[in-house]
């Protein structure tokens, strides 16, 4: 979402529906260390207030302010940094409960969490300022006074269900995997009533559209662009939390799908987040930009090399497309002296890696035609993944088969790669797209 958010403003306000809720839905994180509003309520000057974010310490939080002080609030110990994986977040609030500790019940991925940093129990029958007739978001602060607050999420969000006067048990949302035991989505749950102020958006890419019976439709501010990415089959992109030293760090946005360099005369590198040692994947890179096109690389790398503090196109156990000198690869170092040609502004290169090869192979794409190939012999036996390196303020916008360049979502004739991903050329026959559905095919 990253400058996007989700706003609407309630009708009338139902007593119960603001004492009992159930709030679930599905995060995936972009960035760590930077707060994140993942929904709040309020009237916008401030004097009361409802939130669920986290925070600049990567904790998690969800209360009810009252304009002078927390009535309700549970802030864990626990930390969110994984930005590869997505999170469930699960809130159910009753302050009808008798018990006190039973007010607020905080889960992640199927877990209650009971470990609190801040942990102030709500008043008996409280009334909070979610489901109310009040300025409503998701993935923005609601009590900015422009409206849109200040702590804009910076990532994806999915299946966000607002439950109104009713506590729904989370096996309805999830289970435990009995091979895997890793908490799994359920996309379809018995709800019986949604309430009056209740609601389900960005549920399997229907955007604000209110996906319950109610029609309480949200408005979109900014852009939100759909991706293939979701709690089912997460997709490769790039690796945020992959660090070289401080003066030389990578941009990542666009859900980590678009990188862009510093600015200094130097190079900027990253891998993704999954890596193979079998297999066939494909991915595609769009030159979006002009500025320092001439040094864009694009390729694979064995994974262990990307820890040593080294150029990647420098290192045995790498392939790289690069635009100097004509368009050459890189391979294990030293360059090739073939001039392939290079790849323009708004070019696609598509990235095609057969780790099942006799010998592995990398070949390259351009718009969809073969445009350079190679053996790769020192990639055998390794779990390689995508990388990619740009100099001083180049960019690359990557599809791993997200179904989108940056923000602009592919459109007219697209291509899956063995039924998975959406891509704009049509991946060479028997590759697919680098997923945890696609490694497991």
């Amino acid at each position: 979402m990253a400058s996007t958010y989700l706003t609407r403003t309630n009708g009338s306000a139902v007593t119960a529906e603001r004492r009992t809720f159930t709030i679930s839905f599905w995060l995936k994180r972009s960035a760590v260390g930077t707060e994140h509003a993942l929904c709040s309520a309020g009237n916008g000057g401030g004097s009361e207030e409802f939130a669920i974010r986290i925070r600049n310490d990567d904790t998690i939080e969800v209360w009810h302010y009252d304009g002078s002080s927390f009535v309700g609030r549970k802030r864990t110990n626990r930390v969110l940094r994984d930005t590869n994986a997505w999170y469930h977040i699960f809130c159910q609030y009753d302050t009808t409960e008798s018990t006190a500790d039973d007010r607020i019940k905080f889960y992640i991925n199927g877990v209650r969490e009971t470990s609190f940093a801040d942990s102030v129990n709500p008043t008996l029958n409280d009334n909070t300022s979610w489901n109310v007739d009040e300025r409503h978001q998701i993935g923005s602060n609601s009590w900015g006074n422009s409206g849109n607050g200040s702590s804009l999420l910076n990532g994806c969000m999915s299946h966000f269900y607002n439950v109104a006067g009713s506590i729904i048990d989370i096996n309805q949302f999830g289970s435990t995997d009995s091979t895997t035991g890793e908490w799994k989505i359920n996309t379809n749950p018995t709800i019986a009533s949604y309430g009056t102020a209740g609601f389900l958006v960005l549920k399997d890419g229907n955007t604000a559209t209110d996906q319950s019976p109610n029609s309480n439709n949200f408005t979109v501010g900014g852009t939100l662009t759909k991706t293939e990415d979701n709690p089912s089959n997460v997709f490769c992109t790039n690796n945020y939390l992959w660090k070289q030293e401080s003066s030389r760090y990578l941009t990542h946005t666009r859900g980590n799908t678009m990188i862009s360099g510093g600015g200094s005369a130097t190079w900027y590198q990253t891998p993704g987040t999954l890596a193979f040692n079998s297999g066939k994947f494909y991915w595609e890179c769009k030159y979006n930009a002009a500025t320092n096109l001439t040094q864009n690389h694009a390729g694979v790398i064995d994974y262990e090399k990307t820890q040593e503090n080294v150029q990647f196109r420098s290192q045995t156990g790498s392939v790289f497309f690069t635009n100097e000198d004509g368009g050459e690869m890189h391979i294990d170092g030293p360059a090739t002296t073939a001039d392939y040609g290079t790849i323009g502004q708004n070019d696609i290169l598509g990235v095609a890696v057969d780790m099942d090869a006799t010998t592995p192979t990398v070949k390259f794409y351009k718009n969809g035609s073969l445009h350079a190939s190679t053996n790769a012999a020192s990639l055998a036996g390794k779990f390689v993944t995508p990388a990619q390196m740009i100099y001083q303020s180049g960019e690359f916008q990557l599809n791993f088969g997200n179904g989108a360049f940056g923000s602009t979502q592919l459109t007219g004739t697209t291509y899956q790669a063995n039924g998975l991903g959406i891509f704009q050329y049509q991946p060479p026959t028997g590759y697919t797209a680098l997923s945890t559905k696609g490694l497991n095919l």
